[in-house]
């Protein structure tokens, strides 16, 4: 977690940096063999030098990347979930609690879909 350590000490609001931390800190504990890395100044993970998953903070919520084809194949979960979308994320609001085992699937997905992929993004 000191990777994310700066970025982290960057959110004003105790509450968003805490839960921000909640959700890096699941992430690195769940999926050991992840990098976590800073680039384009937000917390990512890569899995052999392909983008897996990424996430940023903004006033009203979270925003977590699994890039479109992830948010493509779970778009029916995320608005189970209580969450909405765009064609790049899906928002997390502060005050809505994480669904854990879908982040697990959106990565576990991602992580299986790019086993092959030998860009950082998808082409």
């Amino acid at each position: 977690m000191e990777v994310f350590a700066d970025y982290l000490a960057q959110i004003d609001n105790p509450q968003h940096r805490e839960r921000m931390e909640e959700v890096l800190a699941w992430v690195t504990k769940k999926f050991t063999d992840l990098k976590p890395k800073i680039a384009w100044n937000q917390p990512m993970f890569t899995d052999h030098d392909t983008y897996i998953i990424g996430f940023s903070v903004s006033k009203q919520h979270m925003a977590v990347a699994p890039e479109i084809a992830g948010i493509n194949h779970f778009s029916d979960a995320i608005v189970q979930a209580g969450y909405d979308h765009t064609k790049q994320l899906l928002r997390i609001r502060w005050d809505s609690p994480v669904d854990f085992s879908l982040l697990e699937k959106m990565i576990e997905f991602n992580i299986m879909d790019k086993a092959d992929c030998s860009t950082f993004w998808r082409k």
